[in-house]
């Protein structure tokens, strides 16, 4: 098989070496770009409008959740409301009532309390 012919060690060498030259041309080349610095700010300002779009729902549910919170305070406050007025209006015949026995219990008093106070003149 002469017509194949593996290289051997030094030629392997030689072929590494001129590949490790000709990437390290291709950095330097990159590195002396004066366009490159424009080209990496793109990636670096799309990092923060995606972290700003994140923040954006989070602020979005934050507000929503306090939205929440305060409407079903109102409620609370409301159904309080209304469950005191409930009682309120339950307890009126009662006073009344009361009112009504009590005036009966005190009128004999009030009475000789105001025949004491016109003899007393």
């Amino acid at each position: 098989m002469a017509w194949f012919k593996e290289p051997d060690f030094k030629e392997r060498q030689k072929a590494a070496a001129q590949a490790q030259k000709a990437a390290l041309e291709k950095f330097r080349a990159k590195a002396a770009d004066p366009a490159a610095p424009e080209r990496q700010q793109p990636p670096a300002a799309d990092a923060s409008d995606r972290a700003a779009a994140k923040q954006v729902p989070a602020a979005g549910k934050a507000e929503g959740k306090a939205r929440d919170a305060a409407v079903a305070m109102q409620a609370k406050r409301d159904a309080a409301t209304a469950a005191e007025r409930a009682s309120a209006e339950k307890a009126k015949p009662k006073r009344s009532k009361q009112a009504g026995k009590k005036a009966a219990r005190d009128a004999p008093h009030a009475a000789g309390k105001a025949k004491s106070k016109k003899s007393a003149r």
